[in-house]
């Protein structure tokens, strides 16, 4: 089983709620910090490192010599990453995609590829917790391939909670895929419940099976409950708004580490999930 925990927008405990599910999780269990701009998942579970992998794509290098500027690498190009000026083809290597599209196109043989490293893949251990964990390089662009090349080491046989970057652009959407299961974190506010629409129009977009954990029940309205009961969305999981949940937090635990009587909350959530 591959879940995918996500939300419209950041600071609505997306993180808590994958850490402490893939902790009560109850048998061996990948977590994948897909968040590769901010990932935080060590921070709480801490471990012993295993592993560290340095992820690279293949960016365009161009033959002056070969060149003659005739622009069709710019024009097949999507993403602006490589343009023709004063007769001579320039890359920008921040802005490419790693396609290869441009050297199958450029008529005179003069693009070809190398390597360029956009980031990291950490794998360490916690418990019966293997994470792996993205961090793109400072100052990288490129979030969707190395969220990609992340997810390649997913073993299969072996549960994954995936623990997505916040909203719904192409990194969220890239850590959504080929998923079984996809857990919408929202607040119980204004904000949460538009950007809760959001997540919702995405997860249907991709036609992936969806439900929502509602985080701090009772700082705000029913808003959220309303609209999940209109639009016929099951509510997997209320976490209150308890002041221990925030002081666990604030010292790196994990909530049902601390605060044993969530623990059973979390294995109800992974059985409602294994239900649908």
């Amino acid at each position: 089983m591959r879940v995918v925990v996500a939300s419209g927008k950041g600071g609505t405990g997306k993180t808590t709620v994958a850490v402490n599910l893939a902790r009560a999780w109850g048998e061996p269990v990948q977590l994948l910090d897909c968040d590769v701009e901010a990932p935080n998942a060590r921070l709480f579970l801490g471990g012993t490192i295993l592993d560290s992998l340095i992820v690279t794509i293949p960016v365009p290098e161009v033959n002056e010599a070969l060149c003659n500027g005739c622009g069709e690498c710019a024009r097949f190009c999507e993403y602006s990453a490589i343009a023709c000026a004063a007769g001579k083809a320039m890359v920008f290597v921040r802005m490419c995609h790693g396609c290869g599209g441009c050297s199958h196109v450029c008529p005179t043989g003069a693009i070809s590829e190398v390597e360029n490293r956009i980031g990291t893949i950490v794998t360490s251990r916690s418990g019966s917790i293997t994470l792996m964990e993205g961090i793109l390089d400072v100052g990288g662009a490129m979030a969707p391939p190395l969220i990609r090349r992340l997810k390649s080491h997913v073993k299969k046989g072996v549960p994954a909670i995936l623990d997505s970057p916040p909203g719904t652009s192409c990194p969220v959407v890239t850590t959504m895929k080929d998923a079984d299961f996809v857990i919408l974190v929202t607040e119980p506010t204004p904000f949460g419940l538009h950007d809760l629409t959001l997540a919702v129009d995405t997860a249907r977009e991709l036609g992936i099976p969806f439900g929502v954990v509602v985080n701090r029940l009772g700082i705000g309205d029913d808003r959220v409950h309303s609209y999940c009961g209109r639009e016929n969305i099951q509510v997997l999981l209320e976490i209150p708004d308890d002041r221990r949940i925030a002081e666990a937090y604030s010292r790196g635990e994990l909530m049902v580490d601390a605060l044993p009587e969530y623990a059973g909350l979390f294995a109800a959530l992974r059985r409602e999930m294994e239900k649908r």
